[in-house]
């Protein structure tokens, strides 16, 4: 049996699993019920949203078009703004900056990042010698538990509150309820001392605009807040796809990124244009004030200027990472992330043909229903099931 013989018998017995988990149905059926319900809520609330979509739309066309002038515009903005920046053509070379800057021996303090994923990051500075906390929380109860995220919004979405508990009375070593108050409230007391004596803090971004150099951070929770702003050393990976032109552009972004999340307004939007700065004394601008005195940010290509390269899946990297489409996915529904590898579903299964080729993607390939539900939630509209067929096309031809 080939190597590929055995990833698909092994991706296909996970699948067949996944649809019998008691624990996997219940935490899903909860959670589509709740995502429903909140958008919905939204949509409702602010009418504007879908008109706004299509504007964002329009920016992304134009973003992916004007991609490397983009980027070459950030990373000057950046420099200007006293930040740092670089371009990582794949995944070693991403991994290699990150080393280098971080070193070996840090604490690290690490927000949710679906590049971070891809690239292996947690592992790979831990490889390092490094003791990396993921601090989403459930980022951080995967972490325990030894397993992948399963959505990409909410990456513990297949693990209910019982298993929850059972997995933090093990780790803390003392009795947690099955109370989302009390789960959540563990969680708080441990990492509070983990942001405070960190040398490192890593985070994504939602979108970058070009002309200042600014990222934009949506979140609930306040662990990036805290991860970006409290750490002496904040490093930012971020896939070419999110640059946009201007800082108004990327707040249309964040707002409909965030409206077809599952929030009318969420927790925290952080908007980082550098390291931490003063001018309170003589108006001398002093680096290194109360936040960060060192600030890194890191353009990943890892595939995307192919998918950039080719007009019929390009619509991909408009994907806002909302994962609306997830939950209206009728596989999706019943076996979560194990229809997928880092990316899922069926818009992951062509972020898959390209960032980790054809071959691994074949098995979501065919996976996918094409039934068209994720279209119909997707703000950017992105045609999936076109995408996905051409790709059985080319796998089959291959």
């Amino acid at each position: 049996m080939s190597d590929w013989q055995k990833e698909l018998a092994i991706y296909t017995k996970n699948l067949n699993k996944a649809s019998q988990d008691e624990n996997l149905t219940r935490a899903l059926t909860r959670a589509v019920k709740s995502y429903r319900q909140n958008v919905d809520t939204a949509l409702c609330q602010y009418p504007h949203t879908p008109n706004l979509a299509e504007e964002v739309r329009a920016i992304k066309e134009y973003s992916m078009a004007h991609n490397k002038e983009l980027l070459e515009k950030a990373m000057q903005a950046i420099e200007s703004n006293h930040g740092h920046a670089f371009y990582a053509e794949d995944r070693q070379a991403a991994l290699q900056i990150v080393k280098d800057i971080v070193g070996k021996g840090k604490i690290i303090v690490k927000g949710k990042s679906m590049l971070g994923e891809e690239l292996g990051l947690r592992e790979a500075l831990q490889e390092e010698g490094n003791e990396v906390w993921e601090t989403d929380l459930g980022e951080f109860i995967l972490q325990l538990k030894k397993d992948r995220p399963m959505h990409i919004l909410a990456p513990s979405i297949h693990v209910p509150r019982e298993q929850v508990a059972e997995i933090f009375s093990k780790f803390f070593q003392k009795e947690i309820p099955a109370d989302i108050t009390e789960e959540v409230s563990v969680v708080r007391d441990f990492l509070r001392e983990k942001y405070f004596t960190a040398d490192v803090g890593i985070s994504g971004a939602n979108v970058v605009a070009a002309d200042t150099g600014q990222i934009v951070i949506i979140e609930n929770e306040g662990n990036v807040r805290l991860c970006t702003g409290v750490p002496p050393v904040h490093i930012a990976i971020v896939g070419i796809e999110k640059l946009v032109p201007t800082f108004q552009d990327a707040m249309k972004v964040a707002e409909v990124t965030w409206r077809y999340a599952n929030y009318g307004a969420p927790g925290y939007v952080n908007i980082i244009s550098g390291p931490s700065k003063t001018g309170d004394i003589e108006k001398v601008i002093t680096y290194g004030a109360h936040g960060p005195k060192e600030f890194y940010v890191i353009f990943v290509n890892n595939g995307r200027s192919a998918m950039l390269g080719d007009e019929n899946y390009r619509q991909a990297l408009h994907c806002l990472r909302c994962g609306g489409c997830m939950y209206e996915c009728p596989v999706f529904q019943i076996t979560a992330g194990h229809y997928g590898r880092t990316y899922l579903s069926g818009i992951g299964s062509v972020w898959t043909a390209f960032i980790e080729g054809k071959e691994s993607a074949a098995p979501m390939l065919y996976t996918c229903l094409r039934c068209g539900r994720c279209v119909e939630r997707c703000p950017m509209k992105i045609n999936v099931p076109d995408m996905v067929g051409r790709l059985r096309s080319e796998v089959v031809s291959d």
